[in-house]
């Protein structure tokens, strides 16, 4: 068991931190959504019924879904793009020993092998997206509905404001927050982080090693 922590430790870490923050989120969740039931004078939930309630999935995969896009463009972008000085940008060219340079010339066969990460990312993304698209749509349905309107398709609600709202919304962050960390960390320093380089590391160096 200690060397499964040692081995596992951060992803042991992020994950229960995760789920502890989903059950808040569900929670709290559950009693905005009884809440806004009973102003409309309708039963209220049980916990386990909201679990499967249009409501907690789409705010759940709305944003899994900017996540998802934020990594997938995070891995892809870095193939093409550098930032000089940044840890979290591959090395320019005159930066990289004559090891990185093999490395890069010495790729393996093979799609999936090349891009199995990105792909997966991407895959994980048009997931998320699906799954709030269409509870997004059940959920604006049923406020039509509650309000003595009939329901929309798809394609109508696709041309409504609210899906892309909720999207966009979370996609503006999670790229302002990709950009922060590139960019701090050609300036800034945190000791001991993979995420950082060397306190004494010139602001101009590219890469975390």
């Amino acid at each position: 068991m200690k060397r499964f922590w040692t081995d596992n430790a951060l992803s042991v870490v992020l994950i229960a931190l995760f789920a502890v923050f989903w059950l808040a989120q569900a929670l709290t969740g559950w009693a905005v959504y009884n809440g806004e039931l009973e102003q409309v004078r309708q039963q209220v939930l049980t916990w386990p019924r909201y679990l499967t309630t249009a409501h907690f999935w789409s705010t759940t995969a709305e944003n899994w879904e900017s996540e998802f896009l934020q990594m997938a463009a995070y891995v892809i972008l870095t193939i093409y793009l550098r930032q000089r000085g940044s840890a979290e940008s591959n090395p320019f060219p005159d930066e990289q020993t004559k090891a990185e340079k093999h490395q890069v010339d010495s790729i393996p066969p093979g799609f999936w092998r090349r891009n199995s990460l990105s792909m997966a990312l991407l895959g994980m993304f048009a997931g998320a997206l699906i799954i709030h698209l269409f509870t997004s749509w059940e959920t604006y349905t049923l406020e039509q509905q509650a309000r003595g309107q009939g329901a929309e398709s798809l394609i109508a609600f696709l041309h409504q404001p609210d899906f892309w709202f909720e999207s966009f919304q979370n996609w503006q962050s999670e790229f302002l927050a990709v950009a922060a960390i590139v960019i701090l960390t050609i300036f800034l320093r945190q000791i001991g982080s993979s995420q950082s380089k060397a306190v004494l590391d010139p602001n101009r160096k590219t890469g975390s090693v």
